[in-house]
């Protein structure tokens, strides 16, 4: 199933649902996952262009999730901002090089590639469709 039947799949009801009050909605997880897709483009640009200078940090995603309210966006818009962010990422791994591939970015505690930033992205986004399936439906 992938991310986009995942998230429509969800009733409507559920969209601005949280299980506790501290925690985000559905539609911020969905926020946060196009956020973080833009950040590890950025990431994995950086490394795949040999930049060892540029430090590519954590962002703090409790910051960027207050400094936005999608209470009174669609599933339907956030989705369709998903998918472009997400086929943008796709083109840029998909014209990675193997060179490119073995290049490092620094983190400032350590190294990382473009291509581990890919998987990163990947499993991210299941770690948040699994806490939806278990939390909140």
């Amino acid at each position: 199933e992938s991310t986009i039947d995942f998230f429509n799949s969800i009733e409507e009801v559920k969209h601005n649902y949280k299980y506790a009050p501290e925690k985000w909605t559905i539609k911020d997880i969905l926020m946060h996952l196009i956020d973080t897709d833009r950040l590890f483009t950025f990431r994995a640009l950086v490394c795949a262009r040999g930049d060892d200078k540029t430090l590519i940090q954590s962002a703090d995603e409790d910051l960027y999730a207050s400094n936005i309210d999608v209470t009174g966006r669609s599933m339907k818009s956030l989705l369709d901002e998903f998918l472009i962010v997400r086929k943008s990422m796709e083109f840029l791994f998909e014209n990675i090089t193997e060179e490119m591939s073995k290049f490092l970015g620094n983190n400032g505690d350590y190294k990382i590639s473009a291509r581990a930033l890919g998987h990163i992205s990947i499993g991210h986004t299941k770690h948040h469709i699994n806490v939806i399936t278990e939390r909140y439906l």
